[in-house]
């Protein structure tokens, strides 16, 4: 320290970004850019915590904070068993859903929108039961699925039939031919456990701001089979009305019910899980307040900053965090569709894009990694030195 910086607090970096989906995991934005950094500040204290909000991304985010990864053979969305992983650490488990029901799972360009279904989702948290978790932070997004969460409460004990007694098929579509619901034989240890609903978005079940009208399109569901599932996971939400009692028909509209092709309401009513946004939970679970402290700048990021950010995303999130702790924030980014005026609302200072390095975003995905060591070399020349 030079006689000239006596009493000012020396530098200490904070990188706490979400991936760059498509391009680099959260570890990797965290990798590139503290390389970016020293190039330009060598002497820089640089401290990495990636983040996730409850998607995909979110188990590799508590192992990279010091949880053991776990993996287990469990059913995928399609039926065939697929390896998923969760993360313990001292009683506490992060479940991700996506690890078992992601749209990872599926062949490039193959959906299954009325039968891809959560199944593994249950057997994922009943390992975590087995291994002792006495907390599930239960993440949920990037789902292949819009089943309800049936096809993890029957991984669970829970039964679903058509008027026949037999098991209703797999997927949203097989809700349709529900007949009665019995939630009696759920796992005795969830009652022990608590468990929370990690989300970024607080759709409800159904209706046109629910699972199928929303999420369906992406996971292949044309709009009939929107129209359908939709109709089917109302029924669903009737059928457990009788099996759960009256306050099935407030939780279809509760916050989250709709994540995840509404799983978050299998969670809600068969789990007895409450609803926090993501990022709250997961900035709790990795310890980023005590980071927090330490810091004097804070660097976090996704791979597009759009309106969708401010809604419960990573980055907004932590900026909300940093601002209420005084500590300066700014963004990378692949792609920046936020004004200065939205940016300095979430607490952002400034943003950095890849795009301003290379407007050709087919080579920004495949470059990532170098582009985005050339942007947090620019952060330190802005701001470190």
């Amino acid at each position: 320290m030079t006689d000239g910086a006596v009493g000012k607090k020396a530098a200490h970096v904070l990188i706490a970004a979400d991936k760059f989906k498509g391009s680099l995991t959260a570890v990797q934005v965290a990798e590139r850019v503290t390389a970016g950094l020293h190039r330009i500040a060598p002497e820089t204290a640089v401290e990495a915590l990636p983040v996730a909000d409850g998607g995909d991304g979110t188990v590799a985010a508590a192992v990279a904070a010091g949880f053991a990864r776990r993996d287990v053979r469990v059913t995928g969305p399609l039926g065939a068993e697929v390896t998923a992983a969760y993360a313990l650490r001292d009683g506490t488990a992060v479940v991700e859903m996506a690890e078992a029901s992601g749209l990872q799972h599926l062949p490039p360009g193959v959906f299954a929108p009325l039968t891809a279904t959560t199944y593994g989702s249950g057997e994922l948290l009943r390992a975590a039961l087995d291994a002792g978790a006495r907390n599930i932070v239960f993440g949920v997004g990037g789902s292949a699925t819009t089943d309800g969460g049936a096809g993890m409460l029957a991984a669970l004990g829970a039964r679903f039939l058509d008027a026949e007694g037999r098991p209703v098929s797999a997927g949203g579509g097989g809700l349709r031919d529900l007949a009665t619901a019995d939630l009696s034989g759920l796992d005795p240890r969830l009652a022990r456990t608590g468990i929370v609903l990690a989300s970024d978005v607080d759709n409800p079940l159904t209706g046109p701001k629910g699972a199928a009208a929303v999420y369906g399109p992406q996971k292949g569901a044309s709009p009939a089979d929107v129209t359908a599932l939709d109709a089917a996971l109302s029924h669903y939400a009737n059928v457990l009305e009788t099996a759960a009692g009256a306050g099935a028909a407030a939780l279809a509209l509760a916050p989250g019910a709709g994540a995840a092709g509404g799983i978050g309401y299998g969670a809600l009513i068969g789990l007895g899980a409450g609803f926090r946004p993501g990022i709250e939970v997961m900035l709790d679970v990795l310890g980023f307040a005590p980071a927090l402290a330490r810091a004097t700048l804070v660097i976090t990021g996704e791979g597009s900053l759009d309106e969708q950010t401010l809604h419960g995303k990573a980055p907004a999130g932590v900026a909300s965090a940093a601002r209420a702790r005084g500590v300066e924030v700014v963004a990378v980014c692949g792609r920046l569709a936020l004004s200065p005026e939205s940016l300095s609302g979430a607490g952002i200072g400034r943003a950095y894009a890849l795009t301003d390095l290379e407007p050709d975003p087919a080579r920004c995905m495949a470059d990532a990694g170098p582009l985005l060591e050339r942007l947090a070399a620019a952060v330190a020349r802005d701001l470190l030195v």
